[in-house]
């Protein structure tokens, strides 16, 4: 397994009334690229989101990462992903403009596709029945418009008529292409197509994480038609990652409270927080009272509250409602997620160990997790990267 870096450009509204408040976001997210390319970090992967204020600056991702492969020499760059829908990106601009990164990179580019939620399609005036059709139709034009000097496609949503579209990749036949995976059938879908996954699914378990790589190996295995000319049969997930020195100091840094309250943005922003704050709530009054609503009602939701991934759900409920949790408590109960990697470079490698016994190609590292600071960000990389002589293969497609 090897390490990647994975990138929100997180911004905290108590940093907007600093002055320059905005280029110093940029400025940083640069030191840290660089400093992933220095320590050996795999690929830098840049979300793409739009009017998602603090959650997320990176609405321009494909300007960033070509501002990272011009400041770096062995760090790929991964856009992860483009929101293929095409109101959003129509598959000609997102060829043309991937095509570019890959020639300004040296090759270093990796295209990733998604379908999108909510509201970024609400923004867009998407309709959502639209969205996996139109993602699937741009992950089978794409590779052609990059291979072929005259490409038609004839559909409900498109009609191109011969047409060259330039400039082709500078790597051939084309970049790696990945699909954002949140869903057994996501993961399915990915692997039928001959494209990497890339995991996003917020606190999995490893054991879901085991068993949506297994869909996803049965679905390249038994039904793959690859849409591009090659396979790419990696697997990445997303994993919040904070090193320190201690874990005294991991903790001081906030960095477990930093990820209940990036899972709380999340859910706000997907706008799944109500749906979260009910099943938090429910799992809070089983614990509260260990009948629950009786056995019945405990067997049908099939949820121990007192379980670690329970307990989580609890805790991220009460801050999501308002509720000023200890610092301790928030620590104690996030650290029992095996999908948290928090703690010393000993304690990082451990869990780092777990994932890769999964199976997975690449572990995104999710380190600029807001409101930590970017020097407690940059010390984290720089601990985590110590370790990447012991996780540093397969290379990135």
């Amino acid at each position: 397994m090897r390490l990647d870096v994975f990138s929100e450009m997180q911004h905290p509204k108590e940093r907007w009334g600093e002055a320059d408040h905005e280029h110093r976001l940029f400025q940083e997210t640069l030191e840290q690229a660089k400093l992933a390319d220095e320590m050996g970090y795999g690929v830098w992967w840049q979300v793409e989101h739009h009017a998602a204020g603090e959650f997320s600056y990176s609405s321009a991702p494909e300007c960033m990462l070509t501002a990272i492969a011009m400041s770096t020499k062995r760090l790929h760059v991964g856009h992860s992903s483009v929101l293929a829908p095409a109101r959003f990106n129509h598959p000609i601009r997102v060829a043309e403009r991937a095509a570019f990164i890959d020639h300004l990179s040296g090759g270093r580019f990796q295209l990733g596709l998604a379908r999108s939620t909510i509201p970024e399609w609400r923004t867009f005036n998407i309709h959502p029945e639209s969205t996996r059709g139109q993602m699937q139709e741009a992950f089978e034009m794409i590779p052609q418009m990059w291979t072929q000097q005259s490409f038609s496609w004839e559909s409900r949503d498109f009609q191109i008529k011969n047409v060259n579209i330039v400039p082709k990749p500078y790597r051939k036949p084309h970049p790696p292409l990945w699909q954002a995976c949140s869903s057994p059938a996501s993961f399915e879908q990915a692997g039928r197509n001959g494209v990497g996954a890339l995991g996003v699914t917020l606190w999995a378990s490893l054991e879901e994480v085991a068993e949506m790589i297994h869909i996803y190996r049965e679905a390249i295995r038994k039904h793959c038609k690859p849409v591009g000319q090659f396979v790419n049969e990696q697997v990445a997930f997303f994993t919040f990652v904070h090193c320190a020195d201690s874990e005294q100091e991991a903790m001081e840094n906030g960095a477990a409270r930093a990820a209940a309250r990036y899972t709380s943005g999340s859910f706000t922003f997907f706008e799944a927080k109500d749906a979260f704050i009910k099943t938090a709530t429910e799992l809070e009054a089983m614990a509260k009272d260990p009948a629950g609503g009786g056995l019945t009602g405990q067997y049908l939701r099939k949820k121990d509250p007192n379980a670690p991934h329970s307990r989580a759900q609890r805790v991220i409920g009460r801050i999501m409602q308002g509720e000023d949790v200890p610092d301790q408590e928030v620590w104690e109960v996030l650290g029992e997620q095996e999908s948290l990697i928090v703690g010393t470079k000993d304690q990082v490698r451990t869990r780092l160990k777990r994932y890769e016994a999964l199976g997975i190609d690449a572990l995104m590292s999710f380190h600029q997790v807001a409101p930590l600071t970017h020097e407690k960000v940059m010390k984290s990389l720089r601990l985590t990267g110590e370790l990447i002589p012991e996780f540093s293969a397969p290379k990135a497609p």
